[in-house]
């Protein structure tokens, strides 16, 4: 697990311990790298993150409470099953909290906050046409981040929080249907945006983050995530 590339930077920005641990093994489960059945043996992931074997127990039983990973009596920590479904409630509950935001955000964003929308778009597509998918990906959750704060609703902004976390950022840069549809949906919701086109700037919000679930999906079938029909 240490060479895996969803590691946890250091510096000034880094999450509390368990939480980074947290946010590595669920990457690594939900990109399909640690599969359904597996025991996350606590050394590797100590190494992999750069803390002790604490927070890697108080990590995994966090990630138990998610539902991520199960406990089995004195053998330690498994992969708990994730079925397609699993995925596609996921990106559901992300769609409707995301589309609400984007169409408040059509009635309240100013000028500034457009300008700066469409700035971070500019960058994202210089990192997609150097294949900088670090940048991709990091651009492509500012983008969002800035829309959802435009919509003025600080309660509803944290619920989408709560179920963006199940969803690792870092993986869908790699995906390259999703960066695609994601270079044309977001230049079409400036657009709804600037034009403050509420009902529309909900639909393509709901409609671009959905699409994701079956870019998702695709991705952990080919890596073997699933056996046939399951």
């Amino acid at each position: 697990m240490a060479d895996n590339p969803f590691r946890p930077r250091g510096g000034n920005g880094r999450q509390q311990l368990p939480e980074e641990v947290a946010t590595y093994v669920r990457e690594l489960i939900m990109s399909g790298q640690a599969k359904p059945g597996e025991f996350l043996r606590t050394e590797p992931i100590a190494e992999a993150v750069g803390v002790s074997n604490t927070p890697v127990r108080e990590g995994l039983l966090s990630l138990r409470s998610e539902g991520f990973v199960e406990l089995v009596p004195r053998r330690g920590f498994v992969v708990a099953p994730v079925s397609r479904q699993d995925i596609r409630d996921l990106f559901w509950a992300q769609a409707q909290f995301s589309s609400e935001l984007a169409a408040r955000a059509a009635k309240k964003i100013t000028t500034d906050e457009l300008e700066r929308l469409e700035a971070i778009n500019e960058d994202f597509e210089k990192a997609v046409e150097a294949g900088d998918q670090e940048t991709v990906a990091r651009l492509g959750h500012e983008f969002h981040r800035r829309i959802n704060l435009a919509a003025g609703s600080h309660r509803l902004t944290m619920l989408l929080s709560s179920v963006v976390k199940h969803l690792p950022n870092r993986f869908y840069a790699s995906i390259e249907e999703h960066v695609t549809a994601t270079r044309n949906d977001h230049a079409e919701l400036v657009q709804a945006l600037r034009g403050r086109h509420a009902r529309k700037a909900r639909t393509i919000a709901e409609q671009h983050i959905l699409e994701g679930a079956d870019s998702v999906i695709k991705m952990l079938e080919e890596r073997g995530l699933w056996s046939d029909g399951e």
